[in-house]
């Protein structure tokens, strides 16, 4: 009687060593959730916030209230609204323009981008509304200060290329990027936070830059480690869903 054997070989990747080291830090739920509140938090998503807190069992760290306003505020900005978002920045809180130059700038530059697109969007434009705000609101600001002036100039240059029939220089393009506008409310969102007398930044957006530094760091020292190392992200925005439904926004936000 003869018999076969088959020997079959299941191939085991082999793990990286410090991969290994990864695994064995487990930071507490407590402090998981910690980060996790603090960013939905910070960033302005009230009804993920409230679930959440929910779920986890612990207390949102600020008034539901202030929170919809930050996110009433990023909604205006996201949607080109600068008017209203200046407005309800300064029923929250009138000293944030008042002592943020910058950033007071950055709002009425952002107006006046959106009078220029509604100005020349049509063949018979009409620019004096945008004329009239650039040299009412802008200008005596630019005059103090260099960066102000040169962000005006270029600014103004739109008037000369829009309607463009042909595509923009990338800095006049960015200037029509909805990017733009992200950047501007990123940055009144941590103001607001700032006035309340909390932290302007959620501390995940510091860990992940602060992960990609020692990152750097450990490859220019020249350490052993994997060629890659992933956030873990790259699914989020398959699993996330923000406050109002979007899928992904909250993990696109994380990421980026």
């Amino acid at each position: 009687m003869s018999s076969s054997t088959v020997s079959v070989s299941a191939a085991t990747p082999t793990q990286h060593p410090f991969q290994r080291k990864i695994e064995d830090v487990k930071p507490s739920k407590t402090d998981i959730n910690f980060v996790i509140m603090d960013y939905l938090v910070s960033e302005g998503y009230p009804r993920a916030a409230e679930k959440f807190a929910k779920e986890a069992n612990i207390q949102l760290p600020l008034e539901e209230e202030s929170i919809s306003s930050r996110v009433e505020i990023r909604q205006a900005l996201h949607a080109g609204d600068i008017d209203t978002a200046i407005t309800k920045i300064n029923d929250l809180n009138p000293q944030i323009l008042d002592t943020d130059p910058a950033l007071h700038f950055a709002l009425l530059r952002l107006q006046l981008i959106e009078l220029i697109r509604t100005c020349t969007s049509s063949a018979s434009a009409d620019i004096t509304p945008a004329l009239s705000f650039a040299s009412s609101q802008l200008a005596p600001r630019a005059a103090t200060n260099p960066d102000f002036l040169r962000d005006l100039e270029l600014t103004m240059t739109l008037l000369i290329f829009l309607p463009a029939t042909a595509p923009l220089q990338k800095e006049l393009a960015d200037l029509l990027d909805p990017s733009l506008r992200r950047n501007v409310a990123s940055k009144v969102n941590e103001a607001i936070l700032t006035s309340m007398g909390a932290r302007g930044e959620a501390r995940m957006r510091s860990l992940v830059r602060l992960r990609h530094w020692a990152e750097l760091k450990a490859r220019v020292a020249g350490k052993d480690i994997p060629p890659v190392l992933p956030l873990g992200l790259q699914d989020a925005d398959e699993r996330s869903v923000d406050s109002n439904g979007n899928n992904g926004e909250v993990a696109d936000v994380m990421v980026h």
